[in-house]
């Protein structure tokens, strides 16, 4: 039996989750921790606290495999992305809270460098756009902010990294500071085609060269974990390599078998991320995506993949439980949604924190339109599910328009994973919008399974991405069973709606 250990680090928990070969789960554990909000728009982690509930997993997962823990193989990390951490190289101490990927206080620095001139470049040599969701921003706020920071960081005294890195330091007791280029091409500093931390932006942006990590391919042997660390002594661990790290996006597009060109998946967890293969060739998106670096196996060529970001997703869920307390549970909302044929013409625009792709307007807010003396909390519950599945298929129109630019086929499928993929009424509404099959594994951690699969490609486990294809098992497909009129005028309907959240932007921007 080999055994595969992935760290599967979240914005609201750590867990640990042990698969078999095959991509069964053997044993798991989950711990959250504390999310803090200094000010409105901030966002931050104790990243002493998420290496710490890492541990405790990892721990948990361990004790639990018992005898079958000689058998593990190898770890493998994915990571919420983008979210910023910078410690100290001698004694591995945090110098600031981690700087979340939610949070927004970068948007001046940005608009600046937007003013600058700076977008087009920034896109041209990253993939990504001057946006505060990025690392780079975040940097430049501590630099700007936390004093002695700069002088610090340009002596070598200081470490930057993504979770993946700060989980990688402490794995191996402070022996690693590396990434993998998933993570690196999220920093907004990370040349994607010239494969290299981009000394022209480092220059333009003012952030220092030497507390980068070193950049891998996400199937390498990163380091050995250091059993000291796991402060657990009745453990006795085989030799322990770290073999693979990825982004969560990028490691569910793994987990998900997609790996090779014209291949997508989405994943609808607190937002929604859906990311379509696009082989060695990285695309300049025209409508609004992202281009940016996929999972990059063991002695491949780099690979690309085209992404959309929804800033809110299952998130509208929580908001109905927790905001509107229509329901005491989320697993109740499909049974709500369901009790009405329809959404009685109501539309929600949940731009609680912005609009992302392919809009990319921090200052939208929401907006619920359609309403009459009839509407009734069942009719806001199915516009708010209807809300995920509308989001999404503006995506993957936009997918399929840069693909046809670039010669290639539009999606055929699309594979779905995440909390919200469980919700039939959600996946079948998607089908119908979309026109083309929605798959749901039957293995529907995605993320962890992809970066246990990364693991074990760099461990020598699988002998290559075509042993992964056929371990992937479909649970359910749900096939459109609407005309495309029909889906044509549902999603001008959710148009009109996203044309007055903007026109209610623009008014504010004018009468400032």
């Amino acid at each position: 039996m080999d055994v595969l250990l992935a760290l599967d680090q979240g914005t609201t928990s750590s867990r640990t989750l042990a698969f078999d070969r095959q991509g069964h789960v053997l044993a798991q554990a989950q711990c959250e921790f504390t999310q803090h909000f200094p000010q409105p728009g901030w966002v931050e982690h104790d990243a002493e606290e998420i290496w710490q509930t890492q541990r405790r997993t990892l721990v948990e997962v361990l004790r639990q495999l018992g005898p079958k823990v000689r058998h593990v193989r190898a770890l493998g990390i994915t990571n919420q992305r983008e979210t910023t951490v910078v410690w100290e190289r001698a004694t591995g101490r945090p110098v600031h809270r981690a700087i979340v990927w939610q949070d927004r206080r970068a948007e001046e620095a940005c608009a600046r460098w937007r003013a600058q001139g700076w977008q087009p470049r920034v896109q041209a040599l990253t993939g990504l756009r001057l946006d505060a969701y990025f690392s780079a921003g975040k940097l430049r706020w501590l630099l700007d902010h936390v004093p002695g920071l700069r002088a610090r960081a340009e002596a070598g005294e200081l470490a930057f990294g993504t979770i993946d890195s700060w989980l990688l330091y402490r794995l191996t007791g402070g022996r690693v500071h590396a990434t993998d280029v998933s993570n690196a091409a999220r920093t907004l500093l990370w040349d994607l085609r010239a494969q290299a931390w981009s000394a022209e932006l480092l220059q333009a942006l003012e952030v220092p060269a030497a507390w980068l990590p070193t950049v891998h391919p996400s199937c390498h042997l990163f380091g050995e974990l250091d059993p000291a660390v796991l402060q657990a002594p009745d453990l006795t661990l085989p030799p322990l390599p770290i073999a693979g790290v990825a982004g969560d996006q990028q490691a569910a597009l793994v987990g998900q078998a997609c790996l090779e060109a014209g291949l997508a998946k989405n994943t609808y967890g607190t937002g929604c991320f859906m990311l379509l293969h696009t082989g060695a060739q990285a695309v300049a998106s025209q409508h609004g995506l992202l281009a940016t670096a996929a999972a990059q196996p063991p002695q491949a060529p780099a690979a690309f993949a085209l992404e959309g970001s929804v800033f809110v997703g299952g998130a509208v869920v929580q908001w109905l439980r927790d905001g509107l307390r229509a329901i005491r549970a989320s697993a109740e909302v499909q049974a709500l949604a369901e009790s009405v044929p329809d959404a009685g013409g109501v539309v929600l625009v949940p731009a609680f924190t912005g609009l992302g792709a392919p809009y990319w307007q921090p200052h939208a807010t929401g907006a619920l339109v359609g309403l009459t003396r009839g509407t009734t909390v069942a009719h806001i519950a199915r516009a708010a599910l209807e809300s995920i599945a509308f989001q999404s298929a503006e995506l993957l129109q936009a997918m399929n328009a840069d693909a046809q630019a670039h010669g290639a086929q539009p999606v055929r499928e699309l594979r779905v994973d995440g909390g919200a993929a469980v919700n039939d009424l959600l996946m079948q509404f998607q089908a119908d919008l979309l026109g083309i099959p929605v798959l749901r594994p039957a293995v529907t951690e995605t993320t962890a399974l992809g970066a246990a699969w990364l693991a074990g490609l760099g461990a020598g486990v699988y002998a290559g991405p075509q042993e992964l294809r056929a371990l992937w098992r479909l649970q359910r497909r749900f096939e459109p069973q609407r005309s495309r009129d029909w889906a044509e005028s549902a999603l001008e309907r959710w148009r009109r709606a996203v044309r007055q959240v903007l026109a209610g932007v623009e008014r504010i921007a004018g009468s400032d």
